[in-house]
């Protein structure tokens, strides 16, 4: 009897710390073979047949359809190049250029995946509308107040992310390391 009650106890744990770790993963979003170019993180096999459980099962539980890696890749920037979390009350630019690619956007989220509401109805920019220096490279502000030339409001919000999706491009192919390629710098100038 005591080994029956011993082998239950174990087996109890052993399927929460599963499904716990399961959970967290999923919840996080912790799936395999990032690709990390500064703050910018990208899974270029989840849109693939060769992508992990985790990133399977994630798809699945936020119903979003990924880009196909023969389509484009998108990249989510969470942080600053500092590790400071994009805050919408603080002023951040984003400044650079973008690699190679056909045709790209750029979307302001909120920490849930929704677009972050402001008096605009401005989420975004795509590589067709923003304006660029003589020498291609170009500066975006994301801040809570107007500012000149590239401007994207964020509605003074606590938390958001940005989404950088390139189609097109052989960005996530061969790419394994950031020097590779050339991604937008983002540094928070200006927080209360």
């Amino acid at each position: 009897m005591r080994l029956l009650i011993a082998t239950l106890f174990v087996l109890l744990i052993a399927a929460g710390v599963g499904l716990g770790s399961t959970y967290y993963a999923l919840d996080r979003g912790a799936a395999f073979g990032a690709l990390r170019i500064g703050s910018w993180v990208s899974f270029p096999k989840t849109g693939t047949a060769d992508a992990d459980p985790y990133a399977r099962a994630s798809i699945a539980r936020s119903g979003q359809l990924p880009l196909a890696l023969g389509d484009g890749v998108s990249f989510i920037a969470k942080t600053d190049d500092a590790g400071r979390a994009l805050d919408g009350r603080c002023s951040v630019v984003l400044s650079g250029i973008t690699p190679a690619a056909r045709f790209w956007t750029m979307t302001l989220y909120g920490p849930d995946g929704e677009l972050v509401p402001n008096a605009l109805n401005r989420h975004g920019f795509t590589s067709e509308e923003i304006v660029r220096r003589a020498d291609g490279s170009f500066i975006i502000n994301v801040d809570p107040r107007a500012a000149p030339g590239n401007w994207l409001p964020t509605g003074g919000v606590d938390r958001y992310q940005l989404v950088l999706r390139f189609y097109d491009t052989a960005v996530g192919v061969a790419t394994k390391a950031g020097r590779e390629v050339p991604m937008p710098a983002i540094s928070t100038e200006i927080c209360p």
